[in-house]
């Protein structure tokens, strides 16, 4: 399982990638998460819906409550277009980030 903290450093730029995508409800982006980390990675409510209500509260994504078609109210969220910029930005900083630790962790290959 991946660490705690590297989750929730993770976290905003994961939930905004997956709204990028389309708008979405809570359990459906914690079973997208659990199927893009190939099951390593397993999110929970009380991990998920903190970081939605503080995305929310930013200004960052929007969300309506809709019914569902078995009946259901559920709460759906969609990207903002400041959420969309804050992507961009994060995503640029986790593409630094990954490609100064892939250069660290790069077997050195042995002179010849």
């Amino acid at each position: 399982m991946i660490n705690k903290e590297l989750m929730a450093a993770s976290s905003e730029p994961v939930v905004l990638a997956i709204l990028a995508r389309g708008e979405s409800y809570g359990y459906e982006m914690i079973q997208r998460v659990r199927e893009l980390s190939s099951g390593e990675v397993a999110w929970t409510d009380g991990m998920l819906y903190p970081v939605l209500r503080r995305l929310e509260a930013q200004g960052q994504i929007e969300s309506e409550w809709r019914t569902a078609e078995n009946g259901r109210q559920r709460r759906y969220y969609r990207i903002s277009k400041l959420g969309r910029g804050e992507l961009n930005k994060k995503r640029e900083q986790w593409l630094c980030v990954s490609s100064m630790l892939t250069q660290l962790w790069e077997p050195k290959s042995c002179p010849t």
